[in-house]
C-alpha cells in the first residue's frame, strides 16, 4: 500500500513513570495486502484508489488506476472483478462495488479530459506491439510511459481487439472504448491498422524495431462437424458479433437461434440475437448450468432477456429449418455421454460458440519459439524462445479475460524494458494476506452495496443501448467509503485514543509513532484498530 501508516520507534521521555519494562510484547504496525488487491489480474492497488477516491480525490484516484491499468472505463465495465469476489467485506454484509466505482473514475477522467502524459527521456527504443486487444494496448501504454517508441499493428480496420469486435455495445458503449484508446494513442503511440503481420522475423528487421511484444486475440472460432444440409444456416459467434459490433443492422438471423456452447461468447450471441429481431434465442449446451464455462451473471442477464437454455443437450444434425437435437448425461466424472434419445428443434439461424483459437501463422518464421496446444510459450519474464519476442494475452497459458490482459500488457512492457536497459526483471515480496479474521469488525455498520440501475427488459431487447447505468458521484463516494481498508492504516486514530499510557503519538492525519519507553504491551491499540494493521509480537532481548 501508498498510504501513509503508523510507525513504530523508540521515543525518549524525562518523565519518571515509564512503563516499558513491564512489556512482554510490542504493538508492530503492519503493511499488508488487501485482498482485492492481491485478486486483480491486473495488479491494481485497488485499496489505495479507493482510499484517494473517499474523499473526492477523483482524478488522483484515477491517475492510481491508470499506473496499472489504461483502460478504467472500459474495465468497470466488462472486468469479471475477482476482486469483489475476494473483498472482506462481503463476510460482513456485500463485497464493495469495485467496479462500478471504476468505471466512475474512468468516466470522470474521459468527461473532464484528463490526460496521461510521458515525462521521461526517450530510450532510443522502437518496439513492436502485434495486435490492439486490451493486452496490446495496455503493453503500448506501459512501454510508452517508459520511454520507448511503440508501433501498434493490427490487422483490423480499428483498434480495440476483442473489446471493440466481441463485446457488444450494450456491454461496452463504442464511444467509451474509443476516449480510452485516443488517451493511448495521444501519447504518441504510433498506429498502423488494417495491417496483418504475416512474417514476424521480418517484420521486425525491416521495421527497425529492437522488441516485439505478441498480443494476438483468440479471434478464430472453433468448429465441430455438424452433419447439415446446404440450405442448413450455420454461422460463427465471432462473425455474428463482428458484424453486429457497428452502428449498422447486423446481420439477418431470422426469429428462430440457436446457439451452440456455453461460454460467455455464446451468452453475448444469444443476446444479440434477442436485439436482431430474434423472437427465440436457445442455448444448447451439452452439460449442466453448474459447468457452463460462462460467468454466472452473464446466464442470468441472459436469462433475463428471455433467452432459453437447453442443458445436457446437442446438436446432432441440421437440414434446413430443424435441427436434431441428442439429449445427453453426465457419467460419474461429470463428462458428457450420448443416450440415443433425440429431438427436432426449429431454428432459422445455427450460431456456433465453441470456443476460440489463436492464429499463430505469423510466428512461422521463428523456429525457435514453441508453440504448444494453440499457446506460445514463455518464461517468467514473457519472454518466447526468441531473445527480444514477448508474448502475453490469450497467445499464452493464462484466464482468457480481458483484466488478466491487461496484467500481461503491463508484465511484460516492464520487462521488456529490464531487456533493452540490460537491467534486472522488476519484481519484490508480496506482502502477507489481510484475512478477514483480522479485521474488528464490531466497528462496521451494515452498508448494502449500491445498486446500479438497469434497462427494463422490454427495453434491453430492441435495443443496443448499454444495459447497466453507472454510479453518480454521491453513490460512488458512498460505494468507496464502504472499503474496509484491509490490513493498512487509514488513520481513523483509534491507537492514537485507547492507549492508556498516551505512547502513540500523533504525527500527522494518518501518521503515528509508538513511545517504546512508556507503552507496556497491553495490546488495546491492536484489539481496536478497525482494520487489522496492528499486531502484538513477542518483545526480543
Amino acid at each position: 500500500m501508498d498510504k501513509p501508516f503508523a510507525i513504530t520507534l523508540d521515543v525518549g521521555s524525562s518523565l519518571v513513570n515509564k512503563t516499558g519494562s513491564w512489556r512482554t510484547e510490542r504493538p508492530v504496525y503492519l503493511d499488508l495486502m488487501p485482498p482485492c488487491n492481491d485478486a486483480c489480474p491486473a495488479g491494481e492497488n485497488i485499496q489505495q484508489w479507493l482510499y484517494q477516491a473517499e474523499d473526492g480525490g477523483y482524478e488522483q484516484a484515477w491517475r492510481q488506476i491508470m499506473l496499472d491499468n489504461p483502460l478504467p472505463a472500459v474495465m468497470g465495465r466488462i472486468c469479471y472483478h475477482p476482486c469483489q469476489t475476494a473483498c472482506n467485506r462481503g463476510q460482513l454484509d456485500e463485497a464493495v462495488g469495485i467496479h462500478s466505482v471504476e468505471r466512475f473514475l474512468g468516466d470522470e477522467a474521459i468527461k473532464r479530459g484528463w490526460t496521461v502524459t510521458v515525462d521521461i527521456p526517450a530510450s532510443g527504443q522502437h518496439v513492436l506491439v502485434v495486435g490492439s486487444g486490451p493486452c496490446g494496448l495496455a503493453a503500448a501504454y506501459h512501454l510508452r510511459r517508459l520511454g520507448h517508441e511503440v508501433t501498434v499493428v493490427d490487422a483490423q480496420e480499428q483498434l480495440g481487439g476483442m473489446m471493440r469486435y466481441g463485446i457488444p455495445r450494450y456491454r461496452l458503449p463504442r464511444e467509451v472504448l474509443d476516449a480510452e484508446i485516443a488517451r493511448i494513442v495521444g501519447m504518441g503511440v504510433h498506429v498502423r491498422t488494417d495491417t496483418r503481420v504475416d512474417d514476424l522475423a521480418t517484420t521486425m528487421s525491416e521495421g527497425g524495431f529492437d522488441a516485439a511484444f505478441l498480443a494476438v486475440g483468440a479471434q478464430v472460432g472453433r468448429h465441430t462437424e455438424i452433419p447439415a444440409g446446404d440450405s442448413a444456416r450455420i454461422i460463427d459467434a465471432l462473425t455474428l458479433l463482428q458484424q453486429a459490433s457497428g452502428d449498422g443492422e447486423g446481420p439477418q438471423l431470422g426469429q428462430r437461434v440457436v446457439v451452440y456452447g456455453g461460454g460467455n461468447t455464446a451468452m453475448d450471441a444469444a443476446r444479440t440475437a434477442r436485439r436482431l429481431g430474434a423472437t427465440e434465442a436457445i442455448v444448447v449446451y451439452r452439460r449442466t448450468r453448474d459447468r457452463m464455462p460462462a460467468q454466472p451473471e452473464e446466464v442470468d442477464e441472459a436469462l433475463a432477456e428471455g433467452v432459453r437454455m437447453r442443458w445436457l443437450s446437442t446438436i446432432a444434425a441440421a437440414e434446413g429449418q430443424r435441427l436434431t437435437i441428442e439429449r445427453m448425461e453426465l457419467d460419474g466424472n461429470g463428462f458428457p455421454q450420448p443416450t440415443g434419445e433425440f429431438e427436432e428443434l426449429d431454428a432459422d439461424t445455427v450460431v456456433l460458440a465453441l470456443g476460440q483459437e489463436v492464429a499463430l501463422d505469423l510466428l512461422d518464421g521463428l523456429p525457435d519459439v514453441d508453440v504448444s496446444h494453440g499457446v506460445v510459450a514463455v518464461d517468467d519474464n514473457r519472454m518466447t524462445g526468441h531473445a527480444g519476442v514477448f508474448a502475453g494475452g490469450d497467445m499464452t497459458v493464462g484466464d482468457r479475460t480481458a483484466t488478466t490482459a491487461i496484467g500481461h500488457g503491463k508484465s511484460a512492457a516492464r520487462r521488456i524494458d529490464a531487456w533493452l536497459r540490460g537491467s534486472g526483471s522488476p519484481g519484490g515480496a508480496r506482502p502477507a494476506l489481510a484475512a478477514y479474521e483480522r479485521l474488528n469488525g464490531w466497528y462496521y455498520s451494515d452498508a448494502p452495496a449500491t445498486v446500479q440501475h438497469e434497462l427494463t427488459t422490454a427495453r434491453r431487447v430492441s435495443t443496443f443501448d448499454e444495459v447497466t447505468a453507472g454510479l453518480d458521484e454521491e453513490t460512488a463516494l458512498f460505494e468507496a467509503r464502504r472499503c474496509l481498508s484491509c490490513g493498512n492504516c487509514f488513520g481513523c486514530d483509534n491507537c492514537y485514543g485507547v492507549c492508556p499510557d498516551n505512547a502513540v503519538l500523533k504525527l500527522g492525519p494518518t501518521e503515528y509513532a509508538v513511545d517504546l519507553v512508556h507503552c507496556k504491551g497491553c495490546g488495546l491499540c491492536a484489539e481496536e484498530c478497525p482494520c487489522g494493521a496492528i499486531e502484538m509480537v513477542p518483545e526480543t532481548t
